[in-house]
C-alpha cells in the first residue's frame, strides 16, 4: 500500500487548519463534483456528504467514477467543476500533504531499505517532527494495529498482511482526519482478506476517524460499511446502509451489482404487480414499476424454495406465491448452503441456495417445483444495466 505521504515530499509545515469553521473534523463534502479525461466523462456532477467518524465504501465496477473520485478527494486529481470541502475548508487549490487526509494504496510500496520502523516514521521525519515525539507516534501506531514487536524488521521479512498493516501504520501516524482506502484488500487471498475486513472495522470504530473505502467488491461494503454509495457512469445510483442497499435496492442495476439476483424479464401486467416472462408470471408486492411496458422481477436465490417436482405440467402462479417448474442441472456445496442450478427453459435458468442442513436431497436430471413468496420479488422497469452487475440467470445451453 502507498500513502499520500509518500507521493510527495511535503515542506515543513502543517496541514490546512483542522478547525473548519463550524465544520466537524473530518467532514467531507463534495459538491457538483466532474472531472473529464479527454471527452470521457468519469465523475458527472457529483455531491456527497460524508460525515465525521464516517465508514462509508464507494463500491462500482471497473470504470464508474469511484477511484477517480477518491483521488480528488486526495488531491491527486482536480475536478473540472464543483467544490470538496475537507472539515469545512475547501481543498480545490490545497496540494496533497496539505490536506489532512491519508491514502492507502492496493499496492504496499513499502520502503525495502527500511525497517517496519522506519517506514511508519518516514512522514513525520518529512514534516521534522522531533524525534522524541516521533518514537511515541511510531510506538503507538504500531500498536494499533498490532505490529510492534516487528518493528525492526524489512518488509520483505513481513507476509503480505503484516505488510498491509505497516502501510495502515503509516498513515495513520500522521492523525488524518480522514483515511481514503483505494481496493486496499485486493492483493490478499480470501480468507487474510476477511479478517482484515473485521479488523479494519474495528480499528475504525476505535480511532473514530472518517473511512472512505473504495471497492469493487460487494462483501467488503457490505460487512464493514455505515453507509454504502453505489456508483455508475460517474454518479451515485443509491446512498444507503448496508440492509437498505441489500433489501431494498432503487434500481435493478444495483439488485443485480449487491448480492446476486434471478431476473424475469418481461411484459409489466396491467395491474403493474407482476411481470409476465416466458417462463412464469411472476408477482410481487412492492413494485417500483414507473410507466413501464418491459419490466423485470428479481429474486434472490435464498428467497427460493425448491423440491422435487411432485407431478409434471406448468405451475401458476398464486396472489401471494411463485412458481416455476424445470430441471435441474446443477448442484455445488458452498459449505453453509447448497446451490442448485434449475433450467426453465432454452434461454434462462434459476440459482437457489438453501442452509445446507435443510436442503434436499436432488440429483442432476431430476424435474424440480421452485416457489418464492411474492413479498421477496422486487420488480423495476427493464434496464439493461442490470447485466453489469451480480448474477443474472444465464441461458441454458
Amino acid at each position: 500500500m502507498t500513502t499520500a505521504t509518500d507521493a510527495e515530499t511535503p515542506p515543513a509545515t502543517d496541514p490546512v487548519s483542522q478547525d473548519g469553521g463550524n465544520a466537524p473534523r473530518g467532514a467531507v463534502v463534495l459538491s457538483g463534483v466532474t472531472k473529464l479525461y479527454g471527452d470521457q466523462l468519469a465523475v458527472d456532477d457529483l455531491s456527497l456528504t460524508i460525515q465525521p467518524g464516517e465508514f462509508i465504501s464507494l463500491l462500482g465496477p471497473s470504470g464508474c467514477g469511484k477511484t477517480t473520485t477518491l483521488r480528488m478527494i486526495a488531491g491527486f486529481e482536480h475536478p473540472d467543476a464543483g467544490d470538496i470541502l475537507i472539515s469545512g475548508r475547501s481543498v480545490l487549490n490545497a496540494p496533497p500533504y496539505r490536506r489532512d487526509v491519508n491514502t492507502v494504496f492496493q499496492a504496499y510500496a513499502l520502503f525495502p531499505h527500511m525497517s517496519v520502523a522506519e517506514n511508519v516514521a518516514y512522514g513525520l521525519q518529512q514534516r521534522r517532527t522531533p524525534k522524541s515525539e516521533i518514537r511515541d507516534r511510531v510506538t503507538q501506531a504500531l500498536d494499533l494495529v498490532q505490529m510492534r514487536r516487528f518493528g525492526d524488521r524489512r518488509p520483505a521479512q513481513l507476509s503480505g498482511g503484516q505488510q498491509q498493516r505497516i502501510a495502515l501504520a503509516r498513515a495513520l501516524v500522521n492523525r488524518p482526519s480522514v483515511l481514503l482506502l483505494d481496493e486496499p484488500l485486493g492483493a490478499l487471498d480470501r480468507q487474510l482478506r476477511e479478517e482484515m475486513q473485521l479488523e479494519l472495522k474495528l480499528l475504525q470504530s476505535r480511532l473514530g476517524i472518517t473511512f472512505v473505502f473504495v471497492t469493487h467488491d460487494q462483501g467488503e461494503a457490505l460487512s464493514m460499511s455505515d453507509r454504502i454509495a453505489i456508483m455508475r457512469a460517474g454518479r451515485i445510483e443509491q446512498l444507503a446502509d448496508a440492509d437498505t442497499v441489500y433489501a431494498r435496492p432503487a434500481s435493478a442495476y444495483v439488485a443485480a451489482f449487491v448480492g446476486q439476483q434471478n431476473f424475469f424479464r418481461g411484459a409489466v401486467t396491467e395491474s403493474g404487480a407482476a411481470v409476465s416472462s416466458t417462463h412464469a408470471l411472476v408477482r410481487g408486492t412492492a413494485p417500483v414499476l414507473v410507466n413501464a411496458a418491459q419490466g423485470e422481477a428479481a429474486v434472490r436465490p435464498e428467497y427460493v424454495r425448491i423440491e422435487k417436482d411432485p407431478q409434471a405440467g406448468s405451475a401458476t402462479a398464486s396472489t401471494d406465491l411463485n412458481a416455476a417448474r424445470g430441471e435441474l442441472i446443477g448442484v455445488a456445496h458452498l459449505g453453509d448452503t447448497m446451490q442448485y442450478l434449475v433450467r426453465l427453459g432454452d434461454d434462462q435458468s434459476l440459482i437457489v441456495r438453501r442452509p445446507t442442513p435443510d436442503a434436499p436431497a436432488l440429483t442432476v436430471g431430476d424435474p424440480v417445483l421452485c416457489t418464492w413468496a411474492a413479498h421477496h420479488v422486487l420488480l423495476f422497469p427493464a434496464d439493461d444495466a442490470a447485466q453489469e452487475g451480480g448474477y443474472v440467470a444465464p441461458p441454458t445451453e
